[in-house]
This record gives C-alpha cells, structure tokens and sequence, in this order.
C-alpha cells in the first residue's frame, strides 16, 4: 500500500503549536495581573520599612511559597525526582534566584523615588534584555517570517519609546524630586537588565526537561541567601531593624502576601516562557505595568495631584510599552522559526548527556503529578500555620487606599487565576507527543 499524505500530520501538529502557543499567551496574560498586584505591598517603603527590609520579608514569604504551591500541585517526590534528573541546572536556577533578589531590592528603590506607576514600566524594558538574549543563545526569531519579524520591531521600538516618554514623565510631573527620580530611573532600568537576564536560565532548564515547578523550589534558596547578605552588607548587620524592630512585625503578613502573589504570577510567567519562548513570553507578561498603573493610581493615588501633562506621559506611555509587547507576543512562530527550538533542545541533550526522548516530553507538557506523602501534607499546614500566625499580628498599613479598587482588583486576580489554571490543568491531562511532532516543535 502506498503512503499517505503527510497533510493530516502536518495539520494535527500546526494544531499543537497555536494550541501551545494560546496557553502560552494565557499564561503570559495571567503572569502580568499577579505580578502586577504583587508590587503593590512594596509601597510600605513609604511608612518607613528599608527597601532592604521589605525585599527580605517579600523572599521568605517566596520562599514559603515556593515550597508549598508545587508541593501541593505536584508532591515532593515528584519535584525531587525531576530534580535528581536534572541536577546540572541546579546551580542555574539557583543563579536565578540572585538575579532576581537583587533586582526585586531595585524595585522597591525605585518605587520609592518615584512611585509604583512609574517605576512599573522603566524596569519592565527587560523585555529588550529578554529578546537580545533569546536571539543570541537559545535562536528564537532564527527563520521568523516577515511577519513575525515587523512585529519584532515594531513591538520593540514602542517600548523603546514608551521608556523614553515615561522617564521624562518622571522628570515633569512636578512632585518628585529631580535626583530622587534619576536614582529611581537607574535602579528601575538596573531591575530591567537583571529580569532580562534572569531569563536565561529558565529557558535553559525548560529545554532540558525541567518542570517549572521543580525550578522554582531551587530558585528560592539563591534568593534567600542574597537578600541576607544584602542586609548583613548594607542594612546594618545583625542589628538590621528588620530583625529586630517592632514596626516590622504588623507589616510582615502583607510582605509575605506580596512574595506568595508574586510566586503565583512567575509560575504562570514560567509557563509562558516555556511555551513561547524568552522574546515572546516577557513582552507578553509585561503587561503587568498595566496592573501596577492599577494598582498605583488607582488603589494608592499616586497620580491624583498630577497634572494633565503628567498624566498623559504616564498613560500614554504605558499603552505604548503595552502595544509593543502585544505586537511582539503575537507573533506566532512558524516551522522554519520553530526548528531552532529543536536545534536548542538537541544541544542542551548532547551536552549534558541527556535521555532526548524524557526532555522531549516534559518540553511538551506540564509533568506529570506525584504521590502525596504524609510530610507534604506537613508542608503544607505548615505554611498555611505562618500565614495565619502572621495575620493574627498584622496591622492596617499607614497608607491611604481606595477599598473599592482594592476589592475589584482582587477579584480579578481570583479569576485569572482560576482561566489559567484551567488551561494548564487540560492540557496536563494531555498525553504525551509523539517524536515526530516534536521535530516540527
């Protein structure tokens, strides 16, 4: 019998790759609403707190949720054996974690000197970062169509410009201070380069098979680790307030929460990144800068005495940023762009000696769930037992905010949430791809 056409085959995997190219645009939607809200408790830098102080509180709470989301999700046996698989990326998730403390610790700068609305946009320029390093080292946009390539650009220069419109914002809005909004604009462009390339790594570990619940428990440790010596070297030592001011303790519950926010919108910023890749996935999780403008502007107020000029940098610039990375995320990759993604997970298999059929796999779902043990379920009261004891000693902050916002934002939080965890939750139920569709990936 002759063979059959290669079209249904052909047809079945551009089905595969919108399909992971849509949950990869959902999940990258759903990361910009959680970490946009996530920023929101560092404006307890206005009531005191050092930025040193708040960015240590935000990383245990991080750190406690780290632990128990993928424990609750996947079991601990699962992520350890994924990670006994893979232990040649432990020291790059770990890398990871101090690109990210570090930058975290410039955000809250930079929100000090010139406010969450602000400083939302400028650092998210690693979105630029991102795209240069996707290109250079893992070959994304190599054999992009056309298309896909005006996309780049465009997308790329509206966020060149939006950079350029909200730092002059900052210069002209009349109610911050010329120097304090220079350091503010380093520190937020200085968090930019840092995100940008913390990406590197993630991409690496997802083109080597490991889940991105499994990357995020290691992802932790280089967190922690550099914010104590962030505060033992500049913060005051063992006598830093954090360890040991009351002013503190009211405010810890909201630290922890924003670390526990945050957590959620990185796995679903993971997510992205691994179904769409560095260039397509920051863009499209930036779009938190709209939910941090929310969230300034409308819960804290940060723009109710601005002026009309001001304001229109600041939104003008933020729908700039937007539709450039809206332009960027869209473009959908086609066979000729996608084989470099087989060529990148070819190298990382013949270089660490990988088993290539278990990295195809995993790159093509989500992992398959563990086994709950008694001590997950330990875990997990556990850190449920810190949050209650934190909210049974939390104050009200002393800050002026708008509940009605507050209320609505959470709300759609909660069901972000639930539509991204939905598609996630299909498509881990999906079974395992062929090799051949893996070649056309």
């Amino acid at each position: 019998m002759s063979a059959q056409p290669q079209v249904p085959s052909q047809t079945s995997n551009t089905i595969r790759v919108h399909s992971r190219h849509a949950l990869g645009v959902l999940c990258g939607i759903g990361a910009g609403v959680w970490l946009g809200a996530a920023e929101a408790p560092t404006k307890l830098v206005n009531t005191g707190l050092s930025p040193y102080a708040i960015s240590l509180c935000m990383v245990a709470g991080v750190f406690t949720a780290r632990w128990s989301l993928p424990t609750l999700l996947k079991g601990t046996r699962s992520v350890f054996r994924d990670l006994g698989c893979n232990r040649q990326l432990i020291p790059f998730a770990i890398l990871a974690g101090m690109l990210w403390a570090v930058a975290n610790t410039l955000t809250v700068f930079a929100i000090r000197d010139v406010g969450l609305a602000i400083a939302f946009p400028l650092w998210n320029t690693n979105s630029l970062i991102g795209l240069l390093w996707g290109r250079l080292l893992f070959g994304e946009l190599k054999g992009a169509s056309a298309a896909n390539t005006i996309k780049v650009v465009l997308g790329t220069v509206a966020i060149v410009a939006a950079a350029i419109m909200l730092g002059f914002s900052t210069m002209h809005g009349g109610n911050v201070h010329p120097t304090h909004a220079f350091n503010g604009i380093l520190a937020a462009l200085g968090a930019s380069l840092l995100w940008g390339s913390m990406y590197i790594p993630y991409r690496k570990a997802y083109l080597s098979g490991m889940n991105p619940l499994s990357f995020v428990t290691i992802f932790t440790i280089g967190e922690l680790i550099t914010m104590f010596a962030l505060v033992l070297a500049f913060d005051g030592g063992l006598h830093a307030a954090v360890f040991h001011s009351s002013v503190v303790t009211p405010m810890l519950f909201w630290l922890f929460l924003g670390g526990f926010v945050w957590v959620v919108g990185d796995l679903f910023q993971q997510y992205a990144t691994k179904y769409l890749g560095i260039g397509r996935g920051i863009p499209l999780s930036n779009t938190n800068q709209l939910w941090g403008l929310a969230w300034g502007a409308l819960v804290f107020g940060e723009l109710a005495h601005a002026d009309a000029t001001h304001r229109l940098l600041v939104v003008g610039g933020s729908l700039a940023m937007i539709f450039g990375a809206m332009a960027v995320s869209t473009a959908v990759a086609t066979e000729r762009e996608s084989a470099s993604t087989h060529e990148a997970i070819e190298r990382e298999c013949a270089r660490y000696g990988l088993a290539r059929e278990d990295v195809i796999h995993a790159y093509n779902g989500t992992g398959s769930q563990g086994r709950r043990e008694w001590w997950d379920w330990l875990i997990l009261a556990c850190a449920a037992g810190v949050f209650i004891a934190l909210a049974m000693k939390a104050g009200v902050p002393a800050l002026a905010m708008h509940y009605g916002w507050t209320v609505a934002l959470t709300l759609t939080l909660v069901v972000s949430a639930v539509v991204c965890g939905f598609g996630l939750s299909r498509r881990h139920g999906t079974p395992r791809s062929s090799d051949q569709d893996v070649k056309n990936t």
